[in-house]
């Protein structure tokens, strides 16, 4: 084969993997927020440190909660949609101290209940809440 047949070869396997991974970037990448909300939440649990907050208020889909790391206070918010199920129809209930977990290099990262954990301090419906 000559440099030109050589070329054209390496040309044609490159635009082939150019290709492959345009279809992969584009159809098996896409995720739904839901999804995506899911492993956010798998990946705080397995990986945060504990710390002490105060669930300040709640409504049908969303716990608000305050902390502090380090000296520095955060007032954030959690959507807990995919898990009402496991929560009390009486959410109210749950205002007071709750434990969460953090990314110790992203503070601001950080949730009250996952699939697999909770740091509310009333007893929830486990069979519900951790599938």
């Amino acid at each position: 084969m000559s440099s030109a047949d050589w070329q054209l070869t390496g040309l044609a396997v490159f635009a082939a993997l150019m290709f492959a991974l345009a279809v992969w970037v584009l159809f098996l990448r896409k995720e739904s927020p839901e999804r995506r909300e899911k492993r956010r939440r798998n990946h705080v649990n397995l990986h945060g440190r504990l710390a002490d907050g105060i669930l300040t208020d709640v409504d049908a889909d969303t716990l608000y909660y305050t902390y502090s790391v380090a000296g520095v206070d955060y007032q954030t918010s959690q959507d807990v949609q995919a898990l009402a199920a496991g929560l009390p129809a009486e959410r109210e209930r749950l205002i007071g101290p709750v434990t969460l977990k953090y990314l110790p290099r992203y503070p601001a990262n950080s949730i009250v209940v996952c699939e697999s954990w909770s740091g509310l301090r009333i007893i929830i419906n486990k069979e519900t809440v951790f599938k």
